[in-house]
């Protein structure tokens, strides 16, 4: 039986820093049962620390990680008898067939052979990979690839997930299938906590996100909610724009916020009929109109600009 009220996880106050650098400065959150929570946030935000974090992998400066009643480092075997995790590059071993990767990987939890028998079957048609079965991974695409390591991952049945990045390098056909399958094990009561790039990914998959930005975070909430907390309505894309001065001069008194990149002028707006009767009068603009997504709350909150070792 599924209980949201039920916390997983919980992380207060976490710290890190290597040397004067502050990586991680005072991150909160909580991961319910039955819920897939994203973090979002730009290179050095402090994702992958965070992970590293949960996963006992390095020591908090301060805060405190708890999981399934437990505590992160001291209970670190426990727990991670309780998780799944994907990693953001390929660990497979190339040696081994689909199924052997498997049959090892149960092998480090202590799962017998008829266990064994029972489950990995299962777990190759979860992730399609049946009649994969005894080829190796270097035999398979990406995308089989990322599905062979997400059933490694449920092998031990974990109750929570920890995906970073999963579907990095897919083409649009396998991100697909796998957010299918995402979906399908938070529907069953699995949590997932999920770190991402792609917006689209994070606002079809997440119940919740968290925004990081230099270490803190900075936002919290329902991919929706944020939206309509932090933005506009509508947007109107203005393309290959010539004379972008004069055409943000025209047009920013019918518009509630303005932002320029590249060649490309976004306007924001509640009400979008003003700006769209004044550009029904330049027939010449390549133009978009759409409603504020999660893309534009990201760029809102961390910045247009590409971060070093972006």
């Amino acid at each position: 039986m599924i209980n949201p009220e039920v916390n997983l996880l919980s992380c207060v106050g976490l710290k890190k820093s290597f040397g004067p650098l502050c990586v991680v400065n005072g991150v909160s959150f909580e991961i319910r049962q039955g819920e897939c929570l994203g973090v979002i946030g730009p290179n050095g935000a402090g994702k992958t620390t965070i992970l590293k974090m949960l996963l006992g992998q390095l020591s908090p400066d301060g805060g405190r990680v708890s999981a399934f009643g437990a505590q992160m480092p001291e209970d670190a075997l426990f727990i991670k008898n309780h998780l799944g995790v994907v990693s953001q590059f390929d660990t497979l071993d190339p040696d081994f067939t689909c199924v052997e990767n498997l049959e090892v990987f149960g092998a480090y939890f202590g799962l017998s052979k008829k266990i064994l028998s029972e489950r990995i079957p299962k777990l190759l048609e979860f992730a399609a990979l049946l009649a994969k079965a005894k080829e190796k991974p270097g035999e398979l695409s990406g995308g089989m690839r990322r599905r062979l390591s997400l059933a490694r991952a449920l092998v031990n049945d974990p109750q929570l997930l920890l995906l970073d990045e999963p579907t990095t390098g897919l083409d649009p056909q396998a991100r697909h299938l796998m957010w299918e399958r995402l979906q399908s094990l938070v529907r069953e009561g699995k949590s997932i906590l999920l770190t991402t790039h792609f917006m689209d990914e994070a606002e079809r998959l997440c119940d919740r996100l968290i925004v990081l930005d230099q270490g803190q975070k900075i936002a919290e909430g329902a991919p929706k909610e944020l939206i309509g907390q932090h933005l506009e309505k509508s947007v109107i894309e203005v393309f290959a724009i010539t004379d972008k001065e004069s055409l943000m001069h025209s047009l920013s008194p019918h518009a509630q916020r303005v932002e320029e990149s590249g060649e490309t002028v976004f306007f924001y707006a509640d009400d979008p009929s003003a700006l769209l009767h004044a550009l029904s009068g330049m027939p010449q603009l390549r133009t978009l109109h759409r409603p504020a997504n999660l893309e534009d709350l990201f760029l809102k909150l961390t910045g247009r600009q590409i971060r070093e070792g972006a």
